[in-house]
């Protein structure tokens, strides 16, 4: 497509969510070694998504009102990083939750601009979405195999320079991405309000939330599961890059998946084997094979379920609703979803275990797969 900024939008998903790959995975070892109780670890390590309750709104707001949606980016990374920079103080909880909690709040502007930015880009050829998007889950594995290995040769305290690098990149990305060109669209004259009534719009949003919680364990105790169990770091970091790479496959065949399947069907499908996936991981951790294949069920309940949902907001929100619609779904859906996951999960965890935490996780996803199948309309 002419005068699509290709490879500063993929490069800015890659260093993106090679910070998530780097933080998601290990800083709940970093805060393990650090003598946090579970209850604790499931309190900070969900604060990416409590910030993501309140603040997108802020950031989308500001961005479509202003119509500089990078400008937002440019300002809230840079106070992020320079927020993060006092984990370096200390360890202790009270200290720990204000770092990571404003740090979370200036950085979750960061995914809902781009993701707009990016749509905007694209305009109508959505479908190649996923192949920007890819690099994202590339910068996933090079962190999460790379830090794996790091770990089983330097303490665990380096973590939070790993984290810091991968912010101060991505920082310097964005700077370079230009701001698209904002064509005027009929729903711009509609209050934001009467969007997010709509029977799909509400029943996306639910069923994204209860698809975020069902992540919760996995992304606050699936590493010191796998600890647990006697796997070592590096092959725990391994068997984090394989979910990624099956992302990355459905990520590149997602085109395919569009004219063979409505966004709803691939949305229902990727719900059911969630159910399947952390079933598996909470009843048999035990058996290598079974990691596996429930990693590889990554590409369905991460990979074909964002990008369609991604697909199915883009067409519910456009104009100048752009922003504050990626905004409000990843506020709705993966801050308030995955901060009820996390926190969950934390308490589960110290109370029932893990087969149990994981069981309640594929609940979740059941729920949202039901919501779906009776509200979301066949023609999506």
């Amino acid at each position: 497509m002419p005068g699509l900024p290709y490879r500063r939008l993929a490069g800015f998903y890659f260093f993106y969510f090679a910070y998530i790959g780097a933080f998601a995975p290990f800083f709940s070892l970093y805060l393990d070694g650090a003598g946090m109780s579970a209850i604790e670890i499931g309190v900070l390590m969900s604060l990416p998504q409590l910030s993501r309750i309140v603040a997108p709104h802020l950031w989308g707001w500001l961005a479509d009102r202003t119509t500089h949606r990078l400008r937002v980016l440019r300002v809230t990374g840079a106070a992020g990083s320079i927020c993060f920079l006092g984990v370096f103080a200390g360890t202790q909880f009270a200290l720990l939750f204000a770092v990571l909690f404003a740090m979370t709040f200036f950085w979750s502007a960061a995914l809902p601009l781009v993701e707009a930015t990016t749509l905007s880009h694209l305009d109508d050829d959505t479908a190649r979405y996923g192949r920007i998007r890819v690099w994202g889950s590339v910068g996933f594995i090079v962190a999460v195999v790379g830090v794996g290995y790091t770990l089983d040769i330097v303490a665990v305290g380096v973590v939070p320079w790993i984290v810091l690098a991968t912010m101060v990149a991505m920082l310097a990305v964005g700077w370079s991405i230009p701001e698209p060109k904002l064509a005027p669209h009929p729903t711009d004259l509609l209050p934001i309000r009467d969007i997010l009534r709509r029977p799909e719009a509400v029943a996306l949003i639910v069923a994204s939330a209860l698809m975020a919680a069902a992540h919760g364990p996995y992304y606050t105790f699936y590493s010191i599961h796998l600890v647990d169990h006697g796997y070592s770091k590096a092959v725990t970091g391994w068997l984090w890059a394989l979910g990624v790479i099956c992302e990355i496959a459905i990520f590149i065949w997602m085109p395919h998946l569009y004219r063979a399947f409505s966004l709803r069907q691939i949305l229902i499908a990727s719900l059911g084997l969630a159910v399947v996936r952390f079933t598996a991981i909470g009843w048999g951790a035990d058996s290598l094979l079974v990691l596996l294949l429930a990693q590889a069920l990554h590409a369905a309940t991460f990979g074909s379920f964002h990008a369609a949902a991604i697909g199915v907001i883009h067409r519910l929100f456009r104009g100048r609703h752009q922003a504050r619609g990626q905004a409000i779904y990843g506020s709705l859906a993966y801050g308030l979803g995955g901060t009820l996951g996390g926190l969950a999960s934390g308490y589960s965890w110290e109370q029932f275990g893990a087969a149990a935490t994981f069981s309640f996780a594929a609940a979740c996803a059941c729920a949202g797969m039901a919501i779906l199948w009776w509200k979301l309309r066949p023609e999506t």
